[in-house]
């Protein structure tokens, strides 16, 4: 799975906006929408939030995570535990990315939430670095991935994949062959 297919699966996650338009109930295979009447929240996949955003036609309002306060609190937490803390939304860096690209206006404080989010992304990305290094260098077999999310998961996958394929034709390559006649008489 690359970068794009991880968006596009967050692009179903549900925002809300604010409608300026009525509309009734829209039926889609996904599910249902609306009613939309101006002035009243909706709940929303982000894909459609961001047509009509770029339309003009709502409003966005941030997550609830999407506060400045909470992400300090969420990036201080990470950086200070081994282990990967739990995430806002398995998809916060994308939701993140979205939004702020198409609906800063809507958001407070919108650069002091892209760099709080960059700053977690950083942390998280440098630890899942070390555990890729000790995993490797202690040459595990598994690996427990808690609390990461498939963006993370997708940025040092390529990596650690090689790695380990390389890794086992070593561990094969210095094994006697058992195919191999032996020597002994």
């Amino acid at each position: 799975m690359d970068a794009a297919e991880v968006e596009f699966l967050a692009e179903k996650e549900l925002v809300t906006i604010i409608p300026n338009f009525s509309l009734d109930k829209i039926y889609l295979i996904g599910g249902d929408l609306g009613p939309f009447s101006p002035g009243l929240p909706v709940a929303v996949p982000l894909w459609l939030a961001v047509n009509l955003k770029q339309r003009q036609k709502c409003r966005l309002l941030p997550a609830e995570w999407m506060d400045v306060e909470k992400l300090e609190k969420m990036r201080d937490h990470e950086r200070k535990e081994e282990t990967f803390t739990p995430v806002p939304s398995p998809y916060y860096m994308e939701l993140t990315k979205l939004l702020l690209n198409h609906a800063s206006e809507d958001i407070p404080k919108a650069d002091a939430i892209r760099t709080l989010i960059k700053d977690l992304w950083d942390t998280r990305i440098a630890k899942l670095r070390v555990s890729a290094d000790s995993f490797v260098r202690q040459q595990e077999a598994h690996a427990k991935l808690d609390n990461l999310t498939l963006m993370e998961i997708n940025t040092s996958g390529a990596f650690l994949t090689q790695a380990l394929h390389h890794m086992h034709k070593l561990r094969t390559n210095l094994l006697p062959s058992e195919s191999a006649p032996s020597q002994d008489f």
